[in-house]
Parts: structure tokens; C-alpha cells; sequence
């Protein structure tokens, strides 16, 4: 079963960093021919788009996160990271990852203290 499970939430002062790492798994996916998507979902909001990466390493960034958030890939690992900086409390949210038209996973969350 192919799938892509995030980690490396946790709790931070504002001010602080966070990597999130989104790892496939099941030996029939290629990762290499997908773009990634990082998603986040805060309470009482809807999910929105943080930052995207194509196959061929292309990165996209929601205005709100230029500048702080940086989305890379490591093929051999089949890895997507979102390192996060100068993280705000405005940031807290559960933090999903997947390319598209796939089902969401679990996430992981992300809460920024003030």
C-alpha cells in the first residue's frame, strides 16, 4: 500500500523552527514523478495550500510563509521537507502533506506559543 505519512511537529515559541518531513512509502510508488503538496488546517478554518515542490524540484509558497518556509525534496530518502522558521502562532495547525488527488493522511501538529 502506497503512502505518505507526516512528521516532526511539536510545540515552539514563537520565534522558533520546526523540519516536517513527509516519507513515502509501498515499493511500486515513484515518488520521483509526483509534485508534493504541503497543506495546513487550523481550528475552525479550512485546509489551505503552504507550499508545493513538482518533480523536477519547482517550489511554490502561499504569501503568508515567503520568506519563512522553505519545501525541498530528497529523492533517495523519497522525503519532502518543510522547514519551518520565525514560526508565528498564527502557524498553528495540523500540517498535512500529499501530491495531488490523493487521499489525505493523518498530519501532524504544529502549535506556536506566544
Amino acid at each position: 500500500q502506497v503512502q505518505l505519512v507526516e512528521s516532526g511537529g511539536g510545540l515552539v515559541q514563537a520565534g522558533g523552527s520546526l523540519r516536517l518531513s513527509c516519507a513515502a512509502s509501498g515499493s511500486t510508488f515513484t515518488f520521483t514523478e509526483y509534485a508534493v503538496y504541503w497543506y495546513r488546517q487550523a481550528p475552525g478554518k479550512e485546509r489551505t495550500l503552504v507550499a508545493g515542490i513538482s518533480s523536477g524540484g519547482t517550489t511554490n509558497y502561499a504569501d503568508s510563509v515567503k520568506g519563512r518556509f522553505t519545501i525541498s525534496r530528497d529523492n533517495t530518502k523519497r522525503t519532502v521537507y518543510l522547514q519551518m522558521s520565525n514560526l508565528k502562532p498564527e502557524d498553528t495547525a495540523v500540517y498535512y502533506c500529499k501530491p495531488p488527488g490523493w487521499p489525505w493522511g493523518q498530519g501532524t501538529q504544529v502549535t506556536v506559543s506566544s
